[in-house]
């Protein structure tokens, strides 16, 4: 039952990724998807709720197939290398839907909402992304490593649609800029957050002491002092 599913979903991705190859975004109805992939409606809303969703299950496909093929022949790269080949494999996986990718994002770049899904997406793609790679996301800087690597990503995918060749020497390019500027914030995020790091520790003592005080409040308002006489 469960491959018989992702069967079904796999035929959506496809029949949504050929029709984009050769229509507009905004021209593709769900019915056409539906019927590309040789599925009822019904069936088909049951995969999913819409087009976007669909996109959404091509980026876990692509994540699966990049977690499926990570090894430890990086491990000791420094972590610049590590992401650098894990973005490229990312690229790779994607090549056989460049087509229909460079027609999808023409349309969408000016829809906002649409961007907005995209990037959720993108986040929860780059966690697993940035994991493969071996570099943590947990801790204070984590959701700043998370949203540069879908920034980095982003901004490489444009050069990426546009490169045509082979070797894809200007898509690598532009991620060894991308991934060298991330790494210049990180330095700066990390030297803020040690610089700030009395301030942060003046403030966490300042916020005890005040609700030591509200709970010392509220125990005196509920008449628990340390006035023997309040007990009689």
């Amino acid at each position: 039952m469960a491959a018989d599913v992702a069967s079904k979903r796999k035929a959506v991705v496809d029949a949504l990724m050929d029709l984009a190859s050769q229509r507009r975004w905004d021209e593709i109805e769900v019915g056409d998807v539906a019927k590309a992939a040789n599925l009822s409606l019904a069936e088909f809303r049951e995969l999913f709720p819409s087009k976007g969703a669909v996109l959404g299950a091509l980026s876990r496909q692509i994540d699966k197939q990049v977690l499926e093929g990570t090894t430890e022949d990086l491990a000791q790269e420094p972590a610049r290398e590590r992401i650098f080949d894990v973005i490229m494999r990312r690229f790779d996986a994607l090549t056989p839907y460049k087509g229909a990718l460079r027609n999808i994002f023409r349309d969408l770049q000016f829809d906002p909402l649409a961007l907005a899904a995209l990037n959720r997406e993108a986040l929860n793609s780059q966690r697993f992304m940035l994991a493969a790679a071996g570099i943590p996301t947990e801790g204070p800087l984590g959701t700043l490593k998370i949203q540069g690597a879908a920034l980095v990503y982003a901004n490489t995918l444009r050069t990426w649609l546009d490169d045509d060749d082979p070797a894809m020497a200007k898509t690598m390019a532009r991620l060894d800029r991308e991934l060298r500027r991330g790494e210049r914030v990180m330095e700066r995020a990390e030297d803020v957050r040690r610089l700030t790091a009395p301030l942060r520790a003046v403030g966490r003592a300042l916020m005890e002491n005040r609700r030591s005080s509200r709970s010392y409040t509220k125990r005196k308002d509920n008449g628990e002092t340390s006035n023997p006489a309040a007990a009689i």
